[in-house]
């Protein structure tokens, strides 16, 4: 009975200094958290999606707080509204930032890109991309398998039945880029929303010569280098047999869609073009007709008036007087 007893005294004593030494640890150690980082996190839209460029939500809200400004710091999610909210809890002004959407460069649906073979294996991009080019002769363009519909946490992608490509909802797009990580092929691309939604961009990535890219593809880039001389602002470059247009420079005056042969050139939502005869009668106004040239006309004679005989007196031969006898 004694050495029960003692065991537990010893056990009991053990315990009671191990918990001494760990509640002392944890006070000289003890980090104190700013308590902005919660409630910044709990404005944010929790949807720890990484558009931010942070692991989630909490790694965002520790590097606002860290930070002297919040410049280059945005929620792509929240948006404008949240960074204000951001903004407002740390005393900062954030900058303000246009909206931006993800594109998908590349238009090669079933009719411009013909099928040279069948994939028959697991529905993935990633691993299709692994093993070969593709089912077409362009072996940069969309697999249509969906790993980006299958990423995308907001509803914003669908795969067409009809082109077996994929769609982006502008409505539901946060530009969060987590379709742009999963492209195997690096089809997709962040670009400013533009204003009223308005958009021009090369929707292609093949960099084969121009001849092997058109038999690929009917709107495939041939690098032709129209498009680059028409752009007066400098915003195209041709890299790789391949034109890019930087969103940063360009000024949606729509030459270079008029220069391309292949179509390779997307607008979007621009209103329908005005023909070259209806934009010619409406710039230049109607001259007016030209008067005809007065012919003088001979100048007539003047009407000479007949004249009139005037009735001379009739002369009455006077009588001759007798002569003398």
């Amino acid at each position: 009975m004694n050495a029960i007893l003692i065991a537990l005294i010893v056990l009991g004593g053990i315990g009671l200094l191990l918990a001494i030494v760990l509640f002392s640890a944890a006070k000289a150690f003890k980090v104190e958290e700013d308590p902005r980082i919660g409630q910044v996190q709990a404005v944010l839209p929790g949807a720890n999606c990484g558009g931010c460029g942070f692991p989630g939500c909490r790694g965002f809200a520790e590097t606002c707080v860290k930070s002297d400004s919040l410049d280059g710091l945005r929620c792509p999610v929240g948006g404008d509204d949240v960074m204000k909210q951001v903004g407002v809890i740390l005393d900062m002004v954030p900058a303000e930032s246009k909206p931006k959407v993800a594109v998908l460069r590349c238009q090669g649906t079933c009719e411009r890109r013909p099928r040279t073979n069948r994939y028959d294996s697991a529905p993935s991009c990633m691993i299709a991309s692994a093993l070969y080019g593709g089912e077409t002769g362009c072996s940069y363009g969309c697999l249509g398998l969906g790993d980006c519909v299958k990423v995308c946490q907001f509803g914003a992608l669908s795969i067409d039945p009809a082109t077996g490509m994929p769609v982006v909802d502008e409505d539901k797009c946060t530009s969060c880029g987590a379709c742009v990580k999963a492209c195997p092929k690096g089809l997709f691309e962040l670009r400013f929303k533009g204003p009223k939604s308005r958009r021009i961009y090369v929707s292609c990535r093949n960099k084969d010569k121009g001849p092997v890219a058109k038999k690929a593809c009917e709107t495939a880039c041939i690098g032709c280098s129209k498009c680059q001389k028409a752009c007066e602002f400098e915003a195209i470059t041709i890299e790789n047999n391949l034109a890019y247009i930087d969103f940063n420079k360009c000024r949606m005056c729509r030459k270079c869609v008029e220069e391309c042969p292949q179509g390779s050139i997307v607008e979007l939502n621009f209103p329908p073009r005005k023909k070259k005869e209806d934009a010619a009668s409406v710039a230049e106004p109607k001259a007016a007709p030209a008067a005809e040239p007065k012919v003088a006309e001979p100048k007539s004679a003047p009407a000479v008036e007949p004249k009139v005989a005037e009735p001379q007196a009739a002369t009455v031969a006077e009588p001759k007087a007798p002569a003398a006898e």
